[in-house]
């Protein structure tokens, strides 16, 4: 069926141009869907959708770095690698996840969202369980490739996922849901090495143990996503009115929920939009201190002279920081309908507070050095209010895949930037490393500030130039660009 004219008059955009949703309600009578409604439709995602995007974001957090926690378990000693070898496992992950973001981003547009997701989350449990297996260099090497390719789909699946269930003002909060994992994450993995430290056995290391455990219940993970995650709101489990109403209350949005035709113009927009360019910079350089920090963490408390038993019990509080910091800032974005000076005062207090601490606090003083290396887990809560930006500012489905990928390559970027500034020669302080956390902070900081002022200034621009024009019926879901729809207004 065509799509309805517009009020104005003039046609509305071809079938195969409109957003999917758009063509699901052209087929259904519209209900009516009250405040209280709405909040019970709101309760029932968050308890359905959240926790497994949660479960997803958390095991790949905690999959990428088991490597950490082996270390500190004897992965040197049993493999025969040596420390730069180590730091180059860190490396080869994010350069495999950096290279499959654009074919990711592709085949997410053509193929069912949750079902590519959850194929891409038994694959990589599966490459996480035969870690278990690895001897030597070329096995681990090989193995992180994989793990690269194959985990560079959880990030912008999710952000789609988010943004085609709720509005601008709870992506925020919802975002910081399901990255808490990372928090979450930091905890579980600092436990179980704890507990695996305390395994002897003569045929396995406690390190072979718990990769070949938490690839066998990633594996299960997966299988739940491909059952209970939906694709979209239209194919859900949801009863017919609230797939309406799942759709209806998204208008405000003003960026669609799902197209699967790939539109090489919206390709070419997002890479002319001054926006993407800021927001890929301000990626990569607070991404530059989550590199270090979350591949170098349970190394640069043991550096300060504790077991590798303390050294696991010691990371516990990183993991609650980290919790906090998130639910906090995604909370706090949320209730405010502001992203930036939260980002601001994230990367201010972890990136800056925190590695100052770190850099130059006298070596003897153990307080102050875990008080830096805690603080600067704060800075990996400014993450998820990048993927809200993302998910909040960019209309169009496919310049919303290209720029999901645009900052996953840019996340990328910064980790293997990140984890290369810890040299060998610089044991145990790794002093120009942590120099390097407060530079690129401070430079994050400053971006930041310029992108709200160009925010600011285009919603003026536009209120100016097209305050008279009256509204087009449904071109909240013709799949224009927030560039192509004059309505469009920016959240900072």
């Amino acid at each position: 069926m065509e799509a309805k004219k517009m009020e104005s008059g003039g046609p509305a955009p071809p079938a195969a141009d409109v957003d999917a949703a758009l063509e699901y309600l052209n087929h259904e009578n519209t209900t009516v869907m009250t405040e209280v409604n709405e909040k019970a439709l709101v309760r029932k995602l968050d308890f359905t959708i959240v926790p497994l995007m949660w479960a997803c974001y958390n095991l790949q957090y905690l999959d990428k770095t088991l490597i950490n926690y082996a270390n500190v378990m004897g992965l040197q000693e049993d493999t025969g690698i040596t420390g730069n070898q180590f730091s180059l496992l860190a490396t080869l992950f994010y350069i495999t996840y950096l290279a499959f973001e654009f074919p990711t981003g592709f085949l997410m547009q053509r193929l069912p969202t949750a079902k590519y997701l959850g194929a891409n989350v038994i694959l990589w449990g599966l490459i996480v369980a035969l870690n278990s297996a690895a001897k030597n260099w070329a096995a681990l090497a090989s193995l992180r490739l994989l793990l690269g390719c194959f985990e560079s789909a959880i990030a912008p699946a999710l952000i789609l996922v988010t943004s085609m269930w709720y509005k601008k003002s709870e992506q925020p909060a919802r975002v910081g849901f399901w990255y808490v994992g990372t928090g979450t994450g930091t905890i579980i993995g600092a436990l179980i090495s704890f507990g695996f430290q305390h395994y002897e056995s003569t045929v396995f290391t406690p390190w072979q143990i718990m990769f070949l455990l938490f690839g066998l219940i990633t594996i299960v993970v997966g299988v739940l996503v491909v059952i209970f995650l939906p694709d979209n709101p239209m194919s859900s489990r949801l009863s017919r009115e609230e797939k309406i109403w799942a759709i209806e209350r998204l208008r405000e949005n003003q960026t669609g929920i799902e197209n699967k035709h790939f539109k090489v113009s919206q390709v070419r927009e997002c890479f002319i939009d001054p926006q993407t360019w800021l927001i890929a910079f301000i990626t990569i350089t607070s991404s530059i201190p989550n590199g270090a920090v979350s591949s170098y963490q349970a190394t640069i408390i043991k550096g300060f002279g504790y077991t590798s038993k303390e050294t696991s019990l010691l990371s516990i509080p990183s993991g609650v920081i980290s919790c906090i910091s998130v639910i906090g800032g995604g909370i706090c974005s949320s209730k405010f309908n502001s992203r930036g000076p939260i980002f601001c005062v994230l990367v201010l207090i972890g990136g800056i507070l925190g590695g100052s601490l770190l850099a130059f606090s006298n070596p003897n003083n153990k307080g102050a050095l875990l008080a830096g290396n805690y603080l600067t887990n704060v800075i990996g809560a400014s993450l998820p209010i990048l993927y809200s930006y993302s998910a909040a500012n960019y209309a169009g489905h496919t310049k919303k895949v290209t720029m999901n990928a645009v900052v996953l390559i840019s996340f990328c970027l910064g980790n293997i930037i990140g984890p290369l500034t810890f040299r060998q020669e610089d044991k145990p302080d790794y002093l120009p490393a942590k120099a390097v956390i407060v530079g690129s902070s401070g430079l994050a900081v400053l971006a930041t500030c310029i992108l709200m002022t160009y925010y600011i200034w285009e919603n003026k621009r536009r209120d100016r130039l097209h305050s008279g024009e009256g509204h087009k019926e449904n071109s909240e879901f013709f799949d224009l660009t927030d560039r192509e729809n004059k309505e469009f207004r920016y959240q900072w």
